[in-house]
């Protein structure tokens, strides 16, 4: 098993914003991350370990500002925490490889799963279809 990685580890490795929203739990502004409003074929990984997140089959505009899935690729991909911070309660989600801060989950997405999984763009980096 690999040793997790030390914060100046981190520091070299992520962009700084990449390194706040995944490292320190921070937020990207809404309707300015890159993956946004993108709309190619393949899958949406972790920017930290590369580990396959969502695919582009169950992205959707939710209109929340932030790339939405209805699901994530695999549920041991993502794991879930409970998140009391700025007054209120919700799902927290994170990279099960490397415990990168992805975003949230919330129970008001589309059908069939009824769930939005609202994640930040710098937390994920994409491979098209077809790449190896």
């Amino acid at each position: 098993m690999d040793q997790p990685k030390s914060d100046a580890e981190w520091r070299a490795e992520l962009t700084p914003e990449q390194y706040r929203v995944t490292r320190q739990c921070g937020t990207e502004p809404p309707f300015s991350g890159k993956f946004y409003h993108h709309h190619e074929t393949g899958v949406y990984c972790c920017i930290c370990c590369h580990a396959p997140l969502f695919r582009s089959s169950e992205k959707y505009e939710s209109g929340s500002g932030w790339p939405s899935f209805w699901a994530g690729i695999d549920r041991s991909a993502i794991r879930e925490l409970e998140d009391f911070s700025h007054g209120m309660h919700r799902i927290e989600i994170r990279c099960a490889g490397c415990d990168a801060h992805l975003g949230h989950v919330f129970p008001d997405g589309p059908q069939p799963s009824g769930l939005r999984y609202c994640v930040n763009s710098a937390s994920l980096d994409f491979a098209p279809a077809g790449d190896k």
